[in-house]
């Protein structure tokens, strides 16, 4: 069967999309979007300035620009019959470009499912799932109500965020009171105890090839509050007591999901699992590339294939619990001072690192479960030994950022 050309939304740099331009460039053409230029480095843009890219304009009917588009790659020996959307914040966006474009996409009630969290919960409780209480609010007042029925603390999140960004663990009416409530839609969710697992699949003409589970030390919540940013690939060892592959099976399934990455959280608690979200899409951080070095395979080749149509063989070679550290960055500014690559590669059980900078050059720290300066992978014969691991290298990790005048308080006279 001969390979089919793959339309990529690209709105990041990543190591899919850097993994797809390497090795899959010959079948690629990119999709970027003006507003999102600025996070696209000119270094990257470098790297993949050997591929086509189509750029969707700033303030421009997206219909116009699909048109735009299709006179565009008529002219080009490539052509996309496939659609790839990596990204969780231009799902909407891109999913309509596809259906304009003539590629397979979501349909708008499937974005709608796996964007919109309250009519994504609405979903799994329709499929029979159990979920956290929540409520669509639009103020305090109404948090408050919410709390009154279900307890303090409150999950406050967006409709419609990812990574934790204007995520906030609300402990009492003060807290809810200090959120602006007006310019977005939000739901106040009820606080889950137990254990937060999460979980990953690829999913090829409606069916769900496999599933890898992951381990998080430390929850997202507490993650962007300064906790151990890390994931871990659950090959080999105690993993979640849940069935998760027919949890999988049960959304994609009611969702109607054809193909695709699937990712998803969940909760064990009480002898119970609880589903808490999902995404089609690949999954945040490095989880994804912790698949491939658990299970030894080369998993965004996989991945790859299910959007470009074909079926991938999941021939897995050595399983191991490998997980991906992601290294502090403690706030914006110059770096001075940063612990070199080959000093954490000769730590026990790293087997990969990656910074994203280096002395002299400037950083910008976020309030996002993906906030960092790089990330390590290591590996270990069950996620325990990963996780004590991985705080051995935190224990050696030093980074120091100096902030520029502009971050700098100014001294009160």
């Amino acid at each position: 069967m001969a390979p089919e050309t793959v339309l990529l939304a690209d709105d990041r740099p990543s190591s899919f999309t850097r993994y797809a331009a390497r090795e899959r460039g010959d079948r690629l053409v990119l999709l970027r979007f003006e507003e999102a230029r600025a996070d696209l480095p000119p270094a990257y843009l470098r790297e993949t300035d050997h591929l086509p890219a189509f750029w969707i304009r700033e303030n421009v009917p997206l219909e116009a620009e699909a048109r735009r588009y299709l006179s565009w790659i008529a002219g080009r020996p490539v052509r996309p019959t496939r659609f790839c959307n990596p990204s969780e914040p231009r799902q909407r966006t891109a999913q309509r470009f596809a259906r304009l474009a003539g590629l397979p996409h979501l349909t708008d009630q499937q974005v709608r499912w796996v964007r919109d969290k309250a009519a994504m919960k609405d979903k799994f409780r329709e499929l029979g799932l159990r979920t956290a209480a929540y409520e669509r609010v639009n103020t305090a007042r109404a948090v408050t109500r919410f709390a009154a029925a279900h307890g303090w603390p409150v999950v406050l999140k967006p409709v419609d965020s990812f990574a934790c960004v204007d995520t906030f663990l609300l402990r009492g009416p003060a807290d809810a009171r200090a959120v602006d409530l007006t310019a977005r839609s939000w739901i106040a969710e009820q606080y889950l105890g137990g254990t937060e697992w999460e979980a990953c699949a690829l999913i090829h003409g409606g069916e769900v090839l496999d599933v890898w589970p992951s381990a998080m030390p430390c929850r997202p919540l507490d993650i962007v509050d300064g906790a151990m940013n890390a994931n871990i690939s659950v090959a080999t060892g105690p993993g979640p007591a849940t069935d998760v592959a027919h949890l999988v099976r049960r959304i994609v399934h009611g969702m109607g999901i054809d193909h695709g990455y699937l990712h998803m959280e969940f909760f064990e608690t009480d002898g119970a699992a609880w589903a808490g979200e999902v995404g089609l899409r690949l999954a945040g951080c490095e989880i994804t590339a912790n698949h491939g070095h658990a299970y030894g395979f080369d998993v965004f080749g996989a991945t790859l294939d299910v959007y470009a149509g074909h079926r991938p063989t999941l021939e897995y070679g050595r399983r191991r619990c490998v997980g991906d550290l992601l290294l502090p960055l403690p706030g914006s500014g110059t770096v001075t001072r940063l612990t070199p690559r080959r000093e954490l590669l000769a730590l026990p059980g790293v087997i990969d690192a990656v910074l994203r900078t280096a002395p002299g050059e400037r950083v910008t720290a976020r309030r996002a479960s993906h906030n960092s300066c790089g990330h390590v992978h290591i590996e270990g014969a069950s996620a325990a030994e990963v996780e004590r691991r991985m705080r051995q290298v935190l224990d050696t990790f030093a980074i120091e950022v100096a902030p520029a005048a502009e971050d700098t308080p100014a001294a009160v006279p």
